[in-house]
């Protein structure tokens, strides 16, 4: 009987079919369309695993980055083939592209006002873009000097060549703008778009960055031939097209916009590569889970007990000043005052490297006698700045040993010979032991303010840490402290750290039920003070060692051992790699240093 009934059904359903055979079937053709669209669709809004997505993002940023230095290439042989504008206008296309990017970024968010994005509260901190606004200042004036120096050539200049100036202004303002209020999200939508767009970010800003070493390391090139030439070393024949353009300028301020672009170049290629590295970061956070215990946790920047770190440090950046101008002078006057300019260097470097290297090994003892344990935790800002540390230290290192071979192979014996191999060597030791500073700061774990808690001293009971912090904070008498707010605060600030006592009043330590934890307590209070002085000392002198290669004074170029043994070329492309990387080397000390600062 059921049996029956099927075929009636069925038979009823094919007849069914049959009468609209027509209308159904082009219904169920534009389902079928209309269900694989939207399986496409989703399918393609759909994110690929983490792995896969950062594997394609980066892969598209290191063909971008190759394009670009591809036409570099190209570019510093001087053909016909291809131009500066043809370069310019490839990075300014690239530009356009990642402004589209943040205004679609920019747009989506505001649209999402009720949604709250998560922070990361490491990436980006408020110091760090404040100096890349400073930067971002510097380079918009470079931008000006450079619309000025093209309008006054503009009669035989490509119109590339002003519109870049033009569009890199808008690209910094409107960067500077999204770094200050979205390089702490952690994306969580669209998140393999998302990818493209920040990796296109960063490997724009690499290759600003290429295109600016590249032009200053050219002109300085430029410069040094110049001077081989006037001196008589050498015969070189020198292109002043960048300089001089075949047309006559309709401004009286060409010369002065061309020559103050010279000083100028080093804060532009410092701000391209610190906004990359944050771009990184901001790449790496994408659809990470943020530990919101440790995401919260304020640094310590309290200044007391500063005053030798600070004082030696201002006596090195004033030194730097002064052998940074007679260098510069005596460079050109004759070959007797270029050896004395060269040796007055070599001995300045050597007196800064050993200070450097005494106060890093002082820093680093001080932390093992510490034993505090290390952070495991995830941080990708901690993590970049130590992998950007050592990788950036392979050009100073590559130069040094370079150095150290010409120096021991050399027949001839300048005054100089012998402080460049000591120099050499010292500043191979003191990126290492800086290096291991730094690093062994960042990942130490702070004390708490009223002492070590269980997880940080495993030796010491649980309960001791929860009752030290448990301690009324206000001598047990509310009305006293209300009266004399003012005077107990500053009691309260003073005796705690560098008394060891937890109560305002005196105290025998005996009679203090805690022992283990105050005796850890008045012995971090004197060291946080030393490695403090440690820091601002190893930042000033950061500081000063970028000022000097920054600005012109670089002896490897000028002391001839190097390039009697390996060459004009061969020392030229050295020196062309080593030291942007040396610059980038001690500018990212200078920031690693300050976090380092605020964390101690």
């Amino acid at each position: 009987m059921d049996f029956g009934t099927m075929v009636e059904h069925d038979a009823l359903d094919i007849m069914g079919l049959n009468r609209y055979c027509n209308s159904s079937s082009s219904s169920s053709a534009s389902e079928r369309d209309g269900h694989l669209l939207k399986k496409l669709r989703g399918s393609l809004s759909r994110n690929y695993p983490q792995k896969n997505a950062e594997m394609l993002s980066a892969q598209y940023g290191m063909n971008l980055l190759l394009i670009g230095a591809a036409l570099m290439l190209a570019l510093t042989h001087h053909g016909p083939a291809v131009k500066e504008e043809h370069l310019l206008g490839f990075i300014t296309a690239l530009m356009v592209l990642q402004l589209l990017w943040m205004f679609w970024y920019v747009v989506r968010k505001k649209r999402q006002r009720n949604f709250a994005a998560e922070k990361d509260a490491h990436a980006g901190t408020r110091w760090i873009r404040g100096g890349l606004t400073l930067l971002a200042v510097l380079s918009l004036i470079m931008d000006a000097f450079r619309i000025g120096f093209f309008v006054g050539y503009h009669t035989c200049l490509s119109a590339v060549l002003w519109a870049y100036p033009v569009v890199h202004a808008i690209h910094t303002v409107s960067q500077v703008h999204f770094l200050w209020f979205h390089i702490k999200d952690v994306i969580r939508k669209y998140e393999t778009f998302e990818r493209f767009g920040v990796i296109h970010a960063v490997f724009t800003n690499l290759l600003l960055w290429c295109n600016g070493v590249m032009s200053e390391a050219e002109h300085f090139l430029n410069h040094h031939k110049r001077r081989l030439t006037d001196m008589g070393f050498m015969n070189f024949t020198v292109d002043d097209d960048e300089d001089n353009p075949h047309c006559n300028c309709t401004t009286s301020a060409c010369t002065v916009f061309s020559s103050s672009l010279n000083y100028l170049y080093p804060f532009n290629i410092e701000y391209h590569i610190f906004v990359s590295a944050m771009l990184f970061v901001m790449w790496k956070n994408i659809g990470r889970t943020i530990d919101h215990h440790a995401n919260h946790k304020k640094p310590n920047t309290r200044t007391t007990g500063l005053c030798l770190g600070p004082l030696l440090g201002l006596v090195a950046l004033a030194s730097t000043i002064g052998v940074l101008v007679v260098y510069l002078i005596y460079l050109e006057e004759s070959v007797e005052t270029q050896e004395t300019a060269i040796t007055m260097f070599y001995i300045y470097s050597i007196a800064i490297l050993s200070l450097m290297c005494l106060a890093g090994v002082v820093g680093l003892l001080i932390y093992r006698a510490e034993g505090l344990p290390m952070d495991q935790g995830k941080n990708p800002s901690r993590q970049l700045d130590m992998e950007l540390l050592f990788s950036s230290s392979v050009g100073s290192w590559l130069m040094s040993w370079c150095s150290v071979v010409a120096v021991i192979s050399s027949s001839s014996s300048p005054t100089y010979r012998w402080t460049s191999l000591v120099y050499s060597l010292l500043l191979i030791l003191e990126k290492y032991v800086q290096n291991l500073f730094i690093v062994e700061s960042l990942y130490r774990q702070r004390p708490r303010e009223g002492g070590l808690d269980a997880s940080q001293d495993p030796g010491s009971p649980g309960i001791f840490t929860v009752a030290a912090d448990m301690v009324p904070p206000y001598n047990g008498i509310i009305n006293q402290a209300y009266d004399n707010q003012d005077k107990f605060c500053a009691s309260m600030e003073s005796e705690p750290e560098e008394n060891g006592q937890v109560y305002s009043g005196a105290r025998k330590p005996s009679q203090v039920p805690l022992p283990v934890v105050l005796d850890l307590e008045d012995k971090p209070s004197r060291k946080r003070q030393i490695l403090k002085n440690i820091t601002v000392f190893l930042f000033m002198c950061n500081v000063s060692l970028w000022i000097l290669p920054a600005f012109g004074c670089r002896p490897q170029y000028d002391n001839g051992l190097e390039q009697n043994l390996y060459g004009f070329t061969t020392w030229s492309t050295v020196l062309n790699f080593a030291i942007p990387l040396n610059l980038f080397y001690r500018m990212h000390c200078v920031a690693s240093l300050f976090e380092v600062f605020r964390k101690v």
